[in-house]
Formats: C-alpha cells, sequence, structure tokens
C-alpha cells in the first residue's frame, strides 16, 4: 500500500501549513502561536475535543473511532532554535535569532496531515490523542507533558513518534528495537587560581594551564576508564578564559557534554568526571567545581513497538525502504521520557541530500510530509483497526 491517495491529495496544503509555521518560529515553551494555529486547523478537520495550555502551549487531540478499543498517542514537537537563519527560502524565518532548524515545523505538519485524514475517515476502533509538545529541544516539553499526567488523563496505551532525517534516503524509514538515541548529560567546571602578568607566570596560580590539564585528561575517560563495547561519547565543547595576551586570568570555565546509553556508564562517566577535575586542580594548585546535570534518559524503543512501526512503514513505502535495525545514535531526544511511560517507537524518516539538522540553513522536505502522515494514519487503522463498516 503507498501513500494514501487522500492524504497525496492535500500535500500542498501541509506544505502551505509547513511553511507558515517555518516563518513563525518559537522557543521552548512558549508556543502559543504555533499552537493556535494547530488548534485552528484541528477544529477546521471537525476535531472538538481539543485540550490546551498542558506543559504551557502543549496541545492534545482526541479522536474517536468506530467503535471501543485502545488509545493510541502520536506526537509532534512544536518548537524551535535560537538560531539565525541563513537559508533564503521565500518562507524564511520572520522571526530574528530563532528558526525551525531541525523540522518540527515539519513533523507538526505532518501529524496536522494524518489528523485531518484520520478525523474524516475514522476507520479504526477506540481513539488517538494527537500531542503536539512544546519545549524538545530544551526543556524537556514531553517530560512536563507526562508529569502533568497527559498519558494517564488520555488512557494512552502505547505512543509513537518521527523525526526528520537529513541525507537519509527520501521517504525512507529507520528504526531499531531498544536504544535508538542517547542520554545527554551536560558539565561546567570553574577553575579559580590566582592571574597577574603574563611575563611572570611564576607568581601565579594559572587556571589557563589548569583547565587545558583538565581537558587532556578527560580525554582519558572514553579511552582507558569505558569498556570499547560500550557507547560513549564525551565532548569538550567551550573553554572561555583570558582577556589580554599579557595577562594571566583568574577563572578559565569549561563546558561539555556526556552522551551514553548504558546507567553504569553514564555514571562512570560522572564520576570519573569528578575524580579528574579535584586531582587535576590540586596538581595545579588551583581549585575547580564541577557542575554535572543529568539530562534526558536514552531513547528505547519497546521491540515490539519498533517492529510493528517498521511494518507499517513498509506497507508505505515498501520493506526495501525500510530499516529496521539502525544503528543507534549518540543524539539525544525528550520523547524519552513518553516511551519509559508507554510502549511504543521512535523512527526517522529520510529527507534526502540537504543541511543537517541545527544547521542554519537547513530546511525540511515537503515532499515527504505525505509519507510521514501516510505513516501515522496507518499506523493508527493497523493498531486500532475498525470493528465497523465505514459507509
Amino acid at each position: 500500500m503507498p501513500v494514501i491517495n487522500r492524504i497525496a491529495g492535500f500535500a500542498e496544503e501541509m506544505a502551505a501549513w509547513r511553511r507558515h509555521l517555518h516563518q513563525m518560529p518559537e522557543l521552548r515553551f512558549d508556543c502559543h502561536k504555533t499552537a493556535a494555529f494547530v488548534v485552528e486547523r484541528l477544529r477546521e478537520f471537525g476535531i472538538t475535543e481539543i485540550h490546551e495550555g498542558i506543559a504551557t502551549s502543549g496541545v492534545v487531540a482526541m479522536i474517536d473511532g468506530q467503535g471501543p478499543g485502545d488509545v493510541i498517542g502520536l506526537r509532534a514537537d512544536m518548537d524551535a532554535l535560537p538560531m539565525e537563519e541563513t537559508g533564503t527560502p521565500d518562507w524564511k524565518s520572520r522571526v530574528p535569532g530563532a528558526m525551525h532548524a531541525c523540522g518540527h515545523d515539519g513533523h507538526t505538519a505532518m501529524l496536522l496531515g494524518a489528523a485531518k485524514y484520520l478525523a474524516e475517515t475514522r476507520n479504526f476502533s477506540g481513539r488517538v490523542a494527537l500531542i503536539f509538545q512544546p519545549a524538545e529541544e530544551n526543556g524537556g516539553g514531553a517530560e512536563v507533558m507526562v508529569n502533568e499526567g497527559v498519558l494517564d488523563r488520555f488512557g494512552v496505551s502505547q505512543v509513537y513518534a518521527l523525526h526528520n532525517g537529513p541525507n537519509l534516503p527520501e521517504g525512507h524509514f529507520f528504526t531499531t528495537p531498544g536504544p535508538i538515541m542517547a542520554a545527554a548529560d551536560e558539565f561546567r567546571i570553574h577553575v579559580t587560581g590566582q592571574g597577574g602578568h603574563g611575563a611572570m607566570p611564576h607568581e601565579t596560580r594559572d587556571p589557563v594551564v589548569a583547565a587545558c590539564g583538565i581537558v587532556q585528561a578527560i580525554q582519558t575517560i572514553v579511552s582507558r576508564n569505558n569498556f570499547a563495547l560500550d557507547d560513549l561519547v564525551i565532548s569538550v565543547t567551550q573553554i572561555h578564559t583570558g582577556s589580554a595576551d599579557n595577562v594571566i586570568p583568574d577563572t578559565a570555565f569549561i563546558n561539555g557534554t556526556v552522551r551514553s546509553f548504558m546507567p553504569h556508564v553514564r555514571d562512570m562517566a560522572e564520576r570519573r568526571l569528578a575524580e579528574i577535575v579535584a586531582g587535576q586542580a590540586q596538581s595545579y594548585g588551583v581549585t575547580a567545581e564541577l557542575s554535572y546535570v543529568r539530562g534526558y534518559p536514552p531513547t528505547v524503543n519497546h521491540a515490539e513497538g519498533a517492529s510493528f512501526a517498521a511494518d507499517v512503514a513498509a506497507e508505505v513505502v515498501g520493506a526495501e525502504a525500510v530499516e529496521p535495525a539502525m544503528k543507534r545514535e549518540m543524539g539525544a531526544e525528550d520523547f524519552a521520557y513518553m516511551l519509559q511511560a508507554r510502549p511504543g517507537a521512535y523512527l526517522f524518516l529520510g529527507q534526502g541530500p540537504g543541511a543537517g539538522l541545527h544547521q542554519t540553513d537547513y530546511d525540511f522536505n515537503d515532499a515527504v510530509a505525505p509519507v510521514g502522515a501516510s505513516f501515522f494514519a496507518r499506523l493508527v487503522e493497523r493498531a486500532q483497526p475498525s470493528t465497523k463498516k465505514v459507509a
């Protein structure tokens, strides 16, 4: 079964929605205009049960099927990134310092497309919960929605989500059972020494040299403390210090990220960071304070959910265009919180060559929107087949 004809029929409408959203990016939990646009479309589709203001600006809409049954949840994220867009599409961001550089405008459009079809046909049993979530990029909107009881309140029994994949074959699906994306932690290290004249380092306790020593030692965690087959990435991404070429500063700042999948690896990385920071600081005669913040947990697909989702994807695009055992990624995703609470799966939808995620010239490929919307629709129809004939 290819892309659903009815959904293909309003592909241009989906592109128009997406391009409108692209011009009005909103950050974190402040997705009120986006949510209002979503609600307006849902009402046009004839959906009457719409719940607003969840996790500040999130929306949950319910569609009733033909007869009793379970509730399946479909999630799309709505927020953008604090970046200045350098691309030049006609629908370029109109908000300075913000852009949809991760395709959440496309995710929202795809779920709206599925909503329009499902509201028209209702060829399923039970109910569908359409979850439009803010603050995926920063803030953990999915965790907030779970903590506010969304899955319990609406009786969601399983939940699914899609993410676009730049530079993956256009219209191909990728997923895997088990971990698919990593846990994401961050660390900050404040080094305090004693500054002075650059020509007289013997009179100082140089935080610059100490910071370099700390960064070098951090590199040994992956190479010497971690079992080679246990995935772990530790990247130092910022070093800030100094103000002049002849002044040794008093302080230095180091920042970075830790990505892992297994709890014991995560624990080890945090422990070794603390030990290295303390030991290196003592050896250089400075003080150093480590702040380690645990972020999103690993995104772990349920085996049955991933297998089922791959089967549904194969119905839409053909088995040759589905990779059901992709290599897991070191990126992170707050949909992890929903998968901790309910069975389901997370998938990538290839959108062909182009700028990568979080790049200033990124743009979603509207050609794949009918594919994603068809996947969502068929997922519902397969998971909860109607017990009544639709006229």
